[in-house]
C-alpha cells in the first residue's frame, strides 16, 4: 500500500492524520495519504498569499517552460499516472491512459497561452473626448486561486487548475477529492520537479468543511470548483464577494436525425459515451433522442451495442464499464433504475448489479419526473426517446435544468445551425455524442451546469483581469 503526505507549499508535509483510500472495484486499500486540517489549510493560504507577488513577476516565458518541462515528465510518467488513477477512481486502464494523455495536452495548451498573452489595442478616437488617446488592455493575475477537483478526472480536472494557474501567475491551494488524491500530489511532484516556485502551489486532500470557510477568504481572488450541483451553488453563495468558477455536470442528449445510415455505428459510440467508465462522467450520454423512423432499428442496435460493452476489473485491457466509485452510488443507481421501472419504464437491458458494478443499462419509455431523466444520474444508465420532428427534439433536449453539452447527428446543416440557435447548452457537438471534449476548447454549461469555461484559454481569463494604459500626446488634460 502506497503512503503519501501531503503537498504544503512546496515541501512534503504529514497532516493532522491519514485517509486510507480502497480500491472502488474490490475494497483491497491501495493508499495511505496525508489529510490537512485547519492548520495546514491556514499555512497553504499564507503560502500562497506570500508567493503572489513573486509568481505575477515571473516572466511568461519563465512559466511557459515550467508548463513545458511539467509536460515532458507527465508524458514520461504516463504508465504510472495512469495506474494511480485506476487504483483509486477504478476507471479502466485504457481511458486512465487516455486521461495521463490528455493531462499532457493540457499542460502543452497552458503553456502556449503562457507564451502568447493578449493585449488589446483600443483607438479611443471615434469621440471627442478621446482624440489623441490610445487604450491598451493587458491582463494581470487575480491573485492566488482555491481550486476544488472531483474524483472522476482525478488528473486532467487537477491539470485544468493547475496549468492555467500556472500560464496566469496564480499561486494555486488545491484540494482534490479524498477518494483520488494522489494523481494531484503526483502533479504537484511534477511541477516541483518542473521549476515551479517554492509557495506557489499546495495540494491539501482535506475534509470539506474544513476547506470551505477558505471560499470566503479575502486571500483568494478566485474560487474554480468541478463537482456536485449541491455543493458548487452552496460554495457561489459563500463566496459571493470574489469570482467564482463552476463547473457541475449535466444530464447530456444526443439527437440522432433520420438521415443517420450507419446505424449500427452510431449505436456503438453512443454506448461508449454512456457506459464508458461507468458513466462517471458530466457529458456521459443519458439521454438519447431518437427521430421516429430510425427509433427501432436504433433501439434494436443499441441493445446490441450495451451488452456488447465489457464491464468488470478496471485493470483489464479490455473494460470499457467498470464500477461506480462508491457503494454509496452504486446503491443509488440501482434504486434510481428500479424506480424508473417501478414508474412504468422498460429495461431493454442491464440493470444488474454486482458491487460497486452496474451492468451497462438501456431504458425506454420512462417518464420525465424520474431521476434517470430529469437529474444527472453519473453512472451507466441511459434512456432512450422518440421524437416526431427536429423541433419537438430540441425542445427535449432543453427541459432539462442542465445545460452542459448535447450531440447531433444529422447531416442537414440547417438543422445543425438551428441547434446552435436554440439549444440551452454551453456546447453543442455535430456528427459525435456529446461526451466528446478535447482539452484547448472552451468547456463548461449554463443553468445548473455551471459559470464560466474551462480549457487553458479560457481558464486563462478567468485568473486575470483587464489593467489599461490609456496613451495620449503628452497633454496633460484638467
Amino acid at each position: 500500500m502506497r503512503s503519501r503526505k501531503l503537498f504544503l507549499a512546496g515541501h512534503w508535509n504529514d497532516g493532522a492524520d491519514t485517509i486510507e483510500i480502497r480500491s472502488p472495484w474490490d475494497g483491497r486499500p491501495v493508499a495511505e495519504v496525508a489529510r490537512g486540517g485547519p492548520r495546514e489549510l491556514e499555512a497553504a493560504a499564507a503560502a500562497a498569499e506570500k508567493a503572489a507577488p513573486a509568481m505575477a513577476a515571473l516572466p511568461p516565458s519563465e512559466r511557459a517552460a515550467i508548463l513545458e518541462r511539467a509536460h515532458a515528465l507527465i508524458r514520461e510518467r504516463r504508465e504510472t499516472l495512469a495506474a494511480l488513477i485506476v487504483e483509486e477512481a477504478g476507471k479502466p486502464v485504457t481511458l486512465a491512459r487516455g486521461e495521463a494523455d490528455r493531462c499532457a495536452d493540457t499542460f502543452a495548451e497552458a503553456a502556449h497561452v503562457a507564451r502568447h498573452p493578449e493585449v488589446v489595442a483600443q483607438d479611443l478616437a471615434g469621440y471627442p473626448s478621446g482624440a489623441g488617446r490610445l487604450a491598451l488592455i493587458r491582463r494581470v493575475p487575480v491573485g492566488p486561486v482555491l481550486a476544488i477537483t472531483p474524483f472522476n478526472f482525478p488528473l486532467n480536472l487537477v491539470a485544468h487548475k493547475l496549468a492555467p494557474a500556472v500560464a496566469a501567475g496564480c499561486p494555486v491551494v488545491l484540494k482534490p477529492a479524498s477518494q483520488t488524491p494522489s494523481a494531484a500530489l503526483a502533479l504537484a511532484e511534477i511541477l516541483d520537479e518542473a521549476g515551479l516556485p517554492k509557495g506557489a502551489l499546495s495540494v491539501v486532500p482535506s475534509r470539506g468543511s474544513d476547506a470551505e470557510h477558505l471560499v470566503e477568504d479575502d486571500r483568494f481572488g478566485l474560487v474554480t470548483f468541478t463537482g456536485s450541483m449541491d455543493v458548487g451553488w452552496r460554495l457561489k453563495r459563500i463566496g459571493w464577494r470574489r469570482r467564482v468558477a463552476l463547473e457541475m455536470g449535466g444530464n447530456a442528449a444526443v439527437v440522432v436525425e433520420p438521415d443517420v445510415e450507419d446505424v449500427e455505428g452510431v449505436a456503438r459510440r453512443i454506448a461508449g459515451a454512456a457506459y464508458g467508465y461507468a458513466g462517471q462522467s458530466c457529458i456521459s450520454v443519458q439521454r438519447i433522442l431518437v427521430h421516429e423512423d430510425r427509433y427501432l432499428a436504433m433501439r434494436d442496435a443499441l441493445v446490441a451495442a450495451t451488452e456488447a460493452t465489457p464491464a468488470g476489473d478496471p485493470a483489464d485491457e479490455g473494460t470499457v464499464c467498470g464500477p461506480l466509485i462508491d457503494a454509496a452510488n452504486a446503491e443509488r443507481v440501482a434504486t434510481w433504475i428500479a424506480g424508473a421501472r417501478a414508474a412504468g419504464g422498460r429495461i431493454l437491458t442491464g440493470a444488474g448489479r454486482n458491487g460497486n458494478l452496474i451492468a451497462p443499462t438501456l431504458l425506454e419509455e420512462v417518464p420525465e419526473d424520474q431521476p434517470v431523466v430529469a437529474d444527472e444520474v453519473f453512472g451507466p444508465v441511459a434512456v432512450l426517446f422518440a421524437y416526431e420532428d427536429f423541433e419537438q427534439a430540441l425542445l427535449m433536449v432543453n427541459d432539462s435544468r442542465y445545460g452542459l453539452q448535447a450531440g447531433i447527428y444529422t447531416n442537414d446543416v440547417v438543422k445543425v445551425q438551428r441547434a446552435w440557435e436554440v439549444l440551452e447548452v454551453g456546447g453543442i457537438v455535430h456528427g459525435d455524442v456529446p461526451t466528446w471534449r478535447t482539452d484547448p476548447m472552451p468547456y463548461g454549461g449554463v443553468k445548473a451546469s455551471g459559470i464560466g469555461r474551462e480549457g487553458p484559454l479560457w481558464a486563462w481569463r478567468e485568473m486575470t483581469e483587464e489593467r489599461m494604459l490609456v496613451l495620449g500626446r503628452g497633454t496633460v488634460v484638467g
